[in-house]
């Protein structure tokens, strides 16, 4: 098989084409024919030497997640068969024409969806159920404060909130990613270019705060952050992109009854993900199925071209998604 891999750690122009054996697939596992996979933050830490990946997968094959059909399944596979259309999380080696994914890690695609859009769901859909919902305990009536709203964990956590009733405001970079936030459901959004945003949620809920926080910033906005809770109020840590060494009021916690957490996905096991695979099919595919959320891409790579998509993503310019196209290598 054709895989895109990293030559070397280094810039973009490290990933290039390679053949590849096909991958072997275990009893519980199922062998796909990719189509389309996504392109996440972590491929480039990965790309740079800085995200090695699990023993168990490729070293040098990046991609999180992808779309495709499914060409084999191991004896013990229960619920899917040959043919069957899926999108999955893989904790590697998507960046390929062929993947193997243990079968609870799979998920059909929902609805319409062509393989790019479903391409795109797993990696973000996975970490904003695991932390937002499961470790924030968001619920309905509390207010989420999302920082990086126009990426593709940002576009995800807006409508995944909103759809389950709750109040969104996130930051963002520019005026144009600001209004294409409140287009898909932000209450407001805060170009922290341009405002701070600390300020500006004191003055819109008086001084209450807000319940949850989804951070993928870090350094100094966790001071802030901190400041901007609610009483019981939860901030999850899902990157540290300004830095991951920082100075907080520890009294403050204590005396807001606040909750820090974090948490990284790609090393957690089969069996984890596989729960947070279930809850995503009964509670937020039919949102998907209806199009009351909508997946977001913003550009489609040929896969051979998949320098050219790491370039785009450490721009940051885009908004939403970045999927490289399995159907022309």
């Amino acid at each position: 098989m054709k895989a895109i891999i990293i030559t070397q750690p280094g810039g973009p122009e490290v990933l290039q084409i390679a053949d590849r054996p096909l991958p072997t697939f275990a009893t519980n596992e199922v062998l796909v024919k990719v189509q389309a996979a996504g392109v996440n933050r972590p491929d480039v830490s990965q790309r740079k030497g800085h995200y090695p990946a699990p023993a168990w997968t490729s070293p040098d094959i990046p991609g999180l997640e992808i779309a495709g059909v499914i060409e084999a399944i191991g004896s013990g596979v229960s619920r899917w068969k040959v043919g069957d259309k899926v999108c999955a999380l893989v904790s590697g080696g998507g960046y390929a024409e062929c993947c193997s994914v243990p079968e609870g890690q799979c998920l059909p695609i929902p609805g319409e969806l062509n393989f790019i859009e479903a391409a795109s769901l797993p990696e973000t859909f996975f970490t904003v159920w695991s932390n937002v919902f499961d470790r924030g305990n968001l619920r309905a009536g509390e207010c989420l404060l999302v920082h990086g709203g126009s990426s593709g964990i940002g576009v995800a956590a807006i409508q995944m909130a909103q759809a389950f009733g709750a109040s969104v405001f996130v930051t963002a970079g520019t005026d144009e990613k600001c209004r294409f936030c409140e287009s898909i459901g932000a209450i407001m959004a805060i170009n922290y270019k341009t405002e701070d945003f600390e300020e500006v949620l004191q003055q819109l809920t008086e001084g209450n705060g807000v319940n949850v926080i989804l951070d993928m910033i870090g350094g100094d906005y966790t001071p802030k952050n901190i400041r901007t809770l609610a009483d019981d109020g939860r901030l999850i840590m899902i990157n540290t992109m300004k830095g991951k060494d920082v100075s907080v009021d520890l009294s403050l916690v204590m005396r807001k009854r606040l909750s820090i957490t974090g948490s990284t996905l790609r090393n957690r096991d089969t069996g984890f993900k596989s729960d947070i695979a279930r809850n995503l099919e009964q509670f937020i595919w039919p949102f998907l199925a209806s199009g009351q959320i909508k997946p977001v891409v913003h550009a489609v790579f040929p896969a051979g071209n998949a320098a050219d998509a790491h370039t785009l993503m450490e721009s940051s310019e885009h908004i939403g998604k970045i999927v490289l196209d399995f159907g022309k290598i």
